[in-house]
């Protein structure tokens, strides 16, 4: 018996591994989402390539707090993972970690991620209590209302808030037009995500905005999209940053055109690309930024 105990015992390797897979980092796409818009404001602030230690902070901490938000909302989730086809395999739905583990990392992760804000300066510490109350509070909004992405929505973009404080103290009227925008964007691509799930969330209890917006959930995001554009438009104009900004916006109106063809069916597979491929709506404002700053 004691033999087969000592044989059951994981290895440190696949402790590891399973911590790996309980922040996501296989999955890197949540990283990315976070990440462009939050260095996109960073750009902005700092009227260029921003100061080297603060693109490290910030980059550096996108990853981290993501990571963190991953752990609580895997044990909030811990008894209902094993019941949804996508998230059966997470760690702790297949018992490779308890809820314990996940509780210890966010806890980690997020002393890591307030270590890093600690190198900034007084506004932007302060708002870091925002950020990691937001980031636990979210994976609990899916059981109280169902809308739970706009929580979602407001914790993706408080970096955004937090790059202008880091850079100058304080934050200009014209970037809650980003922090608005990027809310929507993330309300309307976490909805493409939710419509995967929206069979098994219903029969499990879970709320969100796929439920909520039923038979009219293309048209809510595709409403979404559109304030989204003109969000970053007036943006782009109040901060001036040129033809090269908008060119981006423009490409990210064609790739949201895009994803209203992917979610047509509202198939899971075409739904959950369109969400992947938000990255590239993303990728498209950062460079509008980065070439228009």
């Amino acid at each position: 018996m004691q033999q087969q105990t000592q044989y059951d015992k994981p290895s440190k390797r696949g402790v590891l591994t399973a911590y790996l897979k309980l922040m996501r980092v296989d999955r890197p796409i949540g990283i990315f989402l976070l990440l462009w818009p939050t260095l996109g404001a960073l750009w902005i602030a700092s009227g260029g390539f921003p100061r080297l230690d603060l693109l490290l902070i910030f980059s550096f901490g996108t990853a981290v707090m993501r990571s963190a938000g991953c752990c609580i909302n895997d044990f909030a989730d811990a008894k209902i993972d094993g019941n949804v086809a996508r998230t059966q395999a997470r760690p702790l739905a297949t018992g490779e970690l308890t809820r314990r583990d996940a509780i210890a990392a966010f806890v980690a992760l997020s002393l890591i991620g307030f270590i890093l804000v600690l190198f900034t300066n007084r506004e932007t510490i302060l708002l870091s209590f925002g950020a990691v109350a937001l980031v636990a509070l979210y994976p609990f909004m899916k059981r109280i209302t169902n809308l739970p992405q706009l929580v979602l929505g407001i914790a993706y973009s408080w970096g955004i808030l937090m790059a202008f404080t880091a850079v100058g103290t304080q934050i200009p009227a014209a970037a809650y037009l980003l922090f608005i925008a990027n809310c929507l964007w993330t309300v309307a691509y976490d909805t493409q995500y939710a419509m995967v799930d929206r069979e098994y969330d219903l029969k499990i209890g879970v709320k969100s905005t796929a439920i909520l917006f039923g038979d009219a959930d293309r048209a809510m995001i595709g409403a979404l999209q559109g304030l989204v554009l003109i969000a970053w438009w007036l943006a782009g104009a109040q901060f001036e940053l040129g033809a090269g900004y908008s060119l981006g916006v423009i490409v990210a109106a064609l790739l949201f055109a895009y994803h209203q063809y992917l979610i047509r069916d509202r198939l899971p597979e075409p739904c959950f690309k369109a969400f992947l491929h938000n990255n590239w709506v993303g990728v498209a404002v950062f460079a509008g930024v980065v070439v228009g700053v």
